[in-house]
């Protein structure tokens, strides 16, 4: 996936089978200096579907880790996110799962100090 120049990649990963980036999903998070920072789920070879939510939109970051996941090191984030297109996003099956989520939740917070927003105006 293509980025303007002036962004700069954050982490990217693939979801993995048995440990292994053999699959056509693909995740970035992603930061534009002074405007945004975004989560991107890319999924598809042919036919893409691209969803991607601003972070500081995010209010629940859960970490998911089952026994394969332990043996193969992966595990799936899953997002939730105020944002009607996207409401939920799952980061499924990456590498070093406690940094990913620890990365997100450091940028989620960071993001919301930033627009001086907080977790009550999410609520409905």
């Amino acid at each position: 996936m293509k980025f303007d120049k002036d962004c700069e990649v954050l982490w990217k990963d693939r979801k993995r089978y048995f440990g292994l980036p053999i699959s056509f999903t693909r995740y970035y998070i992603v930061k534009k200096e002074g405007e945004w920072v975004k989560l991107f789920s890319h999924k598809g070879f042919l036919s893409s579907v691209i969803d991607e939510v601003n972070l500081y939109r995010c209010y629940d970051v859960t970490l998911h880790i089952s026994l394969a996941d332990r043996i193969f090191k992966t595990g799936t984030i899953s997002v939730k996110a105020n944002d009607d297109s996207t409401p939920d996003i799952s980061i499924k099956n990456v590498a070093n799962p406690y940094k990913v989520r620890d990365l997100m939740s450091g940028l989620i917070e960071v993001e919301r100090k930033k627009k001086k927003i907080g977790i009550t105006e999410f609520q409905v």
